[in-house]
């Protein structure tokens, strides 16, 4: 068996270990040495915190990372991808980094320059907007609505509307250029940021604008660019200052939109017309740049005169003609025709068309003046007496209705007025639509002419002999006649008599049947004439009398019987009372004589 051999170590006492002898003599610190050390070694290394922002220094460059000092125990490592703004990045650089982590799950140092560059540039920019102050961007590219702005790393949004002061057409060409701007809004909660480069422009034209504005005075002739164009006017740029030139102020000549004479962009001279007391709104003149048309115009042109021009303009009341450009005439609906049947003007004139007119009247101090088409031809109203005396028959046209009668046309510019009643004799005519329409050629015989009124009183049926002298002779009260019943209301009916064309009117309580019922529409039974107005056109009919008043002779004949009967039996009763009281005293004897007699002869038997 082999020997073995046991060594026992024995363990010291930890609380009696000196850690400041223990290892070498040349290892071993003394207690005021380490202190020192200790002390040094706290100077040198930085406390460091996680996500703070430091300023480190590059030490050394690889192929994809930098090795950075932060004063730590440890360096950093950094992806060179986040210094791709620092093409030139070399050893040596300071560069901001943010603090990760301290010691990851390898021990590693974790920095990011992008991150501390962010955080930086978010603090910046907020404190940017707290300033109000001017700040540097570069545009990146296009986007809907605008552009993408980078500043201090981040990437704003400018829209659209704050480009410039005037509406931007193209976005592009600000692509990849540099420009100043303005922080206008932050939404902290996404991480927004949206720049304007307006607000600078804006404020730079406010300058200009009080100093161009205390110039202003009215008649003052400023050079103009067309900033915006409307269909009432054009909006100038006048060098900071905004002016409105209205479209009545473009041209002496008229002009349906802007559009035909000024474009945008375009540079003009204009004269300011007028501005408020506060200067904000100026009014511009670019006509009154150029001679007053009227200041043109014949100076012998007089009421009366023939003289030529285009319709330039149609309206409801007329048509409005360029005598020469700038100055215009008006040739009402009116004096387009003698006809008093208004028409519109675009049954005479269209837009475009070359008329000679009749100037009625001209006003040079106010620039109006009237023309006339129908004064071309003669007025048909000049030998109205003769060509259309009372009692002359015509034909005429119905152009419209009233409800008192029916307006016609003899020729163009004679009309007439047939009166409601004076359509027909017999007819009851509620409404002239009943009797014809519009369009319909009427016969007419002239009734009255009024020549300072222009008015023709006109008849139809005065073309007929008056029917009513003859049913003055056929209808007389008591007479009876068959008729056929129209349409019953509560007032009563109206028969027609077809014999003769003429229609009565029965009452209600005249409808009534001998059977206790009342009559029938289309029923055709007798009436009695019991009212008749030849003035009023007027027959009152009545069925119940016919048979009423039989009933009344039949009872009046039977009365009469009656009586005739009574006097008869009166008469009888009479004759026999006289012949009674002829009796005598002998007639008396003569039967007591004759009784004794028969007495007598019963006793002998």
């Amino acid at each position: 068996m082999a020997n073995s051999t046991h060594i026992n170590f024995a363990t010291p006492d930890s609380s009696e270990f000196d850690w400041d002898n223990a290892g070498k003599a040349y290892e071993t610190y003394k207690s005021a040495d380490r202190e020192k050390m200790e002390a040094l070694y706290d100077h040198k290394l930085n406390q460091v915190l996680e996500h703070e922002i430091m300023m480190g220094t590059i030490i050394s460059l690889t192929s994809k990372e930098a090795v950075v000092d932060i004063g730590y125990k440890s360096d950093g490592l950094i992806p060179l991808t986040e210094f791709r703004h620092m093409p030139d990045l070399k050893a040596g650089d300071k560069v901001e980094v943010y603090v990760e982590t301290t010691e990851d799950k390898n021990g590693q140092l974790i920095l990011s320059h992008k991150r501390a560059r962010a955080t930086k540039s978010w603090e910046r920019v907020n404190e940017s907007l707290e300033k109000d102050e001017i700040i540097t961007g570069y545009v990146k590219c296009r986007t809907k609505g605008g552009l993408i702005v980078d500043v201090f790393g981040i990437e704003a949004f400018l829209p659209g509307s704050q480009i410039d002061v005037k509406p931007i057409r193209d976005y592009d060409v600000y692509v990849g250029k540099t420009m100043e701007f303005k922080i206008v809004k932050i939404n902290q909660e996404f991480k927004n940021v949206v720049v304007s480069h307006k607000v600078l422009i804006e404020n730079e034209m406010e300058k200009q604008k009080l100093e161009i504005m205390s110039k202003l005075e009215k008649g003052q002739v400023l050079e103009g660019t067309v900033k915006n164009i409307t269909s009432y006017g054009v909006f100038m740029d006048l060098g900071g200052v905004d002016g409105l030139l209205h479209i009545t102020d473009i041209s002496w000549g008229r002009i349906n939109h802007p559009e035909e004479v000024l474009k945008l962009d375009d540079k003009i001279n204009v004269v300011i017309l007028d501005f408020d007391d506060e200067k904000k709104r100026i009014a511009l003149g670019l006509k009154q740049l150029t001679a007053q048309p009227w200041e043109a115009l014949d100076a012998n042109l007089k009421e009366g005169d023939r003289i030529k021009g285009k319709v330039v303009v149609l309206t409801d009341y007329g048509a409005f003609i360029e005598i020469i450009p700038g100055v215009e005439g008006l040739i009402h609906v009116s004096e387009m025709s003698w006809s008093q049947h208004l028409r519109s003007p675009q049954d005479f004139l269209k837009v475009g068309d070359e008329v000679e007119t009749v100037i009625l009247s001209v006003d040079r101090d106010e620039h109006k003046m009237s023309l006339g088409l129908k004064q071309l031809s003669d007025d048909p109203w000049g030998a109205i007496l003769s060509k259309y005396p009372v009692g002359s028959k015509h034909k005429a046209k119905v152009r419209n209705f009233t409800n008192f009668g029916v307006f016609v046309e003899l020729e163009e510019g004679v009309d007439g007025l047939i009166h409601i009643s004076d359509l027909s004799w017999n007819k009851k005519i509620k409404h002239p639509a009943e009797f014809t329409k519009i369009g319909e050629e009427l016969d007419v015989v002239v009734l009255e002419v009024d020549v300072d009124n222009r008015r023709l009183s006109l008849g139809h049926k005065q073309l007929e002999d008056n029917p009513w002298d003859t049913y003055e002779t056929i209808f007389t009260v008591g007479s009876v006649h068959e008729g056929a019943i129209g349409k019953v209301t509560d007032k009563g009916a109206a028969v027609m008599f077809s014999t003769y064309g003429v229609e009565a009117f029965a009452p209600y309580r005249q409808l009534s049947k001998q059977d206790g019922t009342v009559a029938k529409e289309n029923e055709t039974l007798d009436f009695k004439v019991i009212e008749f107005s030849k003035d009023n056109r007027r027959i009152v009919v009545s069925h119940t009398r016919i048979f009423d008043e039989k009933a009344a002779e039949e009872k009046k004949a039977q009365s009469a019987e009656k009586e005739k009967d009574e006097n008869t039996t009166a008469k009888a009763v009479k004759k026999i009372k006289e012949s009674q009281e002829k009796s005598t005293l002998g007639d008396i004897s003569a039967l007591a004589n004759l009784k004794s007699s028969m007495d007598e002869n019963n006793n002998n038997a």
